[in-house]
This record gives structure tokens, C-alpha cells and sequence, in this order.
């Protein structure tokens, strides 16, 4: 198609699906099931029998460069890297076999979306790790109708509120923006106010309005400079309904019709 473009890890993903054994395999049309929940605790796995560490590597490289949606599923798998256990790999295989069944996909990128420009959209999911009770944060920029950055990790601390934990959301992505604005700079590119959509009131108040600042003095200060950005202009948040939340994939495992919502407005194809 004229004026597309397509990024994809064809020839890699098709590598380590045959490389652990998952040619053929029953394919999963979700990389995690929606509620999983994996803890540290549990029964110890053979690593010298099960290469846990190098399947999960491998999909990171995969989550990285041109697969959002498997990002959250290996985030989580990640966490895990030093004692995994039998629930651990029985997840391990499961993201395998959805790749086994998602080789082809790719994000594309195509001058006439009826969104060009770059805007991002930022989401938490509070208190989502059983072991340490933080947050994940998931963000994600798109230009073009195809996703350009994304993230999916935990909060360097513990957030004891679901606004907070969207705040702190927030202030990752707005740390994208900024270098996205300063790339646009090196490029010659006209990026003015970068829009951030978030699906959580009170955190959008407290970015937009000093005034509550009483209700966000408990979060590190090092995400308070989100006030700042938004008040120079240069980063614009905006409310999403939750349904529309592109970046929700990025937090959680999600039902297959809303998981494969975000994929499609990611530009994952």
C-alpha cells in the first residue's frame, strides 16, 4: 500500500518459536489470561532442563523493538528472572505460544491516519504486584496510527492510591515527551504540546491544579515536575475514557476483545 510502512520481527519471532519447540503448537490468541497472577513463591523450576532465562530474553528483544502487545506479559516474567518457578514457565509457554500463532504481525505506520501527529497515553495498574504491592506503569506515544515508544514496568515505589499511582504514570510518560520534543528539535520537526490522554480524574487535578497539592504530598518529588511540563505547555493531558485507554494493555492482562482493541490502536497489524 502506497505511503505505508511496516516494522516487524518476522524472521526472529519465527527463530525462537522453533528454537523452544513450538512449531505446530496450539496457538493462543492472548499472550497472558486475564487475572493471572504470578507470585515468587511456589515450586522451584529446573533451570538446566527449562531455559527460563533465555525464553524471556528473547521476548524481551521481541517486546522492545516491534511487539507492544507482548510487553506487559514478559514485564511480568521478568520479575522473576533469578528463582522461577513451575508457574512461572507454564506462563513462559503460554507467550510463546501466542507468538507461535502471531509471527507475522507488525506495526504499521501509514501518512494518511487521521492521527499523524504525536500524542501518548498513559495508564497504572494500582498496587499489581502481589510480592511488593507496586504498580505497573504503562505508557505508550503514536504518530502516524502506529505506536513509536512504549513501557511497561513497575513503579520505583509503592503508590497508596490509585490517583497516585496514575500520577506517577504520568510523569514516565511525560519524560518521554520531553525527549520526543527535544528529538523533533534535532530533526527539524514542529512538535508543540505533546497530548497525554489519562484515564483517572483526580490524577488530571492534580497535574492541572496546584491548589491539591496536599493530596499528592506523599509521592516522591521527583515526579512533581509533571506540574511544571504541563504548565509550560509543552505536555497536554487529557481525559480518556477507560475503554478507550490504548495503554491498558500495557498494565494488565486483559479479556481478548479489549486486548485486541489496543493492539489495533497501536497500529499492530
Amino acid at each position: 500500500m502506497e505511503g505505508t510502512l511496516k516494522l516487524s520481527q518476522q524472521q526472529f519471532a519465527r527463530k525462537v518459536v522453533e528454537k523452544f519447540g513450538l512449531v505446530g503448537s496450539n496457538p493462543r490468541l492472548i499472550p497472558m489470561s486475564s487475572g493471572t497472577v504470578l507470585r515468587g513463591e511456589g515450586s522451584p523450576l529446573n533451570v538446566q532442563e527449562h531455559r527460563f532465562g533465555e525464553v524471556v530474553g528473547s521476548l524481551l528483544y521481541l517486546a522492545v523493538g516491534t511487539r507492544p502487545d507482548l510487553s506487559f506479559s514478559v514485564g511480568v516474567l521478568s520479575r522473576y528472572m533469578s528463582k522461577p518457578t513451575i508457574d512461572h514457565w507454564n506462563a513462559t509457554k503460554g507467550v510463546l505460544r501466542y507468538l507461535a500463532g502471531t509471527v507475522d504481525t507488525c506495526i504499521m505506520y501509514t501518512k494518511r491516519s487521521e492521527t499523524r501527529g504525536l500524542h501518548g497515553y498513559c495508564d497504572s495498574d494500582f498496587a499489581s504486584c502481589v510480592d511488593t504491592r507496586r504498580s505497573t506503569t504503562g505508557f505508550v506515544f503514536l504518530m502516524s496510527g502506529g505506536a513509536v515508544s512504549w513501557s511497561s514496568r513497575l513503579q520505583p515505589t509503592v503508590a497508596t492510591s490509585t490517583a497516585g499511582a496514575e500520577y506517577m504514570s504520568g510523569a514516565s510518560a511525560v519524560k518521554e515527551a520531553l525527549w520526543f520534543r527535544h528529538l523533533s528539535r534535532v530533526l527539524k520537526l514542529n512538535v508543540p504540546s505533546v497530548p497525554i490522554k489519562c484515564d483517572n480524574h483526580a490524577a488530571l487535578k492534580m497535574i492541572n491544579n496546584p491548589i491539591t497539592s496536599a493530596r499528592a504530598k506523599h509521592i516522591d518529588v521527583q515526579h512533581h515536575f509533571i506540574r511544571e511540563r504541563a504548565a509550560r505547555g509543552e505536555v497536554l493531558f487529557q481525559y480518556v475514557k477507560s475503554v478507550d485507554m490504548v495503554a491498558d494493555t500495557l498494565t494488565k492482562a486483559l479479556p481478548l476483545p479489549q486486548f485486541n482493541k489496543c493492539k489495533y490502536e497501536m497500529g499492530l497489524r
